[in-house]
């Protein structure tokens, strides 16, 4: 089994999960405007992305971009993995490869701890990349205790490249973002993404 055989329902039977859709995780969250060259990257890749249409393209063209712009925000002392192998508790399905992990490491030939946020890239649908992700934060979670590096608590996002909705994994409730968030306001995506990667003494929202 992998990450990507769960769904929503799944996750949370396995993990004794509970979900709360109803908080608006970072509407505190000031924007942060993009570079440049992020600004330049998504005018010239975007449409070529939305033309082919592909997870693929949509990770490579405008996913992958957003990151490196995340980790230019914050001086390179971030890691971020793109389709890393993450096997955790391969007996309990917590196995396979992950598009994008994010670690507040700046070893980068490794994944280190704390890994604090990962996202899935889907070609249309959000719904069903959930259950993959928060299966995903599980095992980051778990990756941390073991290393030593306990966190109170993971993000996650699922975005198409153009929509992005944000998730948060703390004790045993996944919170789902009431909020969608869409390219055209990256500057907000830019912002909960570094975020979620700040020191925290408890969760966002």
């Amino acid at each position: 089994m992998a990450y990507s055989n769960f769904t929503l329902s799944k996750v949370k039977a396995d993990f004794g999960l509970v979900t709360n859709e109803s908080h608006d995780l970072f509407a505190e969250v000031v924007p942060l405007p993009p570079g440049d060259l992020l600004r330049a990257t998504l005018k010239d890749q975007l449409p070529l992305a939305s033309a082919i249409n592909t997870e693929k393209a949509r990770s490579e063209l405008v996913v992958m971009p957003v990151l490196m712009e995340v980790r230019r925000q914050l001086h390179n002392q971030i890691a971020i993995f793109s389709g890393t192998t993450l096997d955790v508790e391969p007996a309990q399905g917590l196995e396979g490869r992950c598009d994008f992990i994010l670690s507040r490491s700046p070893e980068q030939y490794y994944v280190a701890a704390p890994v604090l946020t990962i996202v899935e890239a889907k070609n249309e649908s959000i719904p069903s990349g959930l259950g993959q992700c928060i299966a995903t934060m599980v095992a980051a979670r778990l990756f941390n205790q073991r290393e030593g590096n306990a966190i109170t608590a993971i993000y996650g996002a699922v975005t198409t490249g153009n929509e992005w909705k944000f998730l948060q994994l703390s004790d045993r409730t996944a919170c789902i973002d009431t909020a969608s968030y869409f390219i055209k306001e990256v500057d907000k995506i830019l912002a909960i993404l570094v975020a979620t990667l700040q020191p925290e003494t408890s969760p966002i929202g």
